[in-house]
């Protein structure tokens, strides 16, 4: 199990009430299960559904997130859809 932070921007920033948290979790997808558990009564899951993430300034992408398996000391960027140019 890896551990790092996880940086929170725009809406998805506001829905938690926080810029950024330490993680612990082997995969992406264990990160957003646990995420989603730990804010189910705010807006944040509904806002992560949505998001695009980041491992270390790399995309997730379209993989699987159970998939993208963190390293100890990754920082996991949760972005939600902007609009701008």
């Amino acid at each position: 199990m890896a551990k790092g932070t996880v940086r929170y921007w725009a809406a998805a920033k506001e829905a938690a009430g926080v810029a950024e948290e330490p993680f612990e979790a082997g995969t992406l997808g264990e990160l957003v299960a646990h995420i989603t558990l730990k804010y189910e009564n705010s807006d944040l899951p509904r806002v992560l559904r949505r998001c695009s993430f980041l491992v270390d300034g790399h995309p997730a992408g379209v993989r699987d997130p159970h998939d993208v398996e963190l390293p100890d000391g990754a920082t996991v960027e949760v972005l939600p859809p902007f609009a701008g140019g």
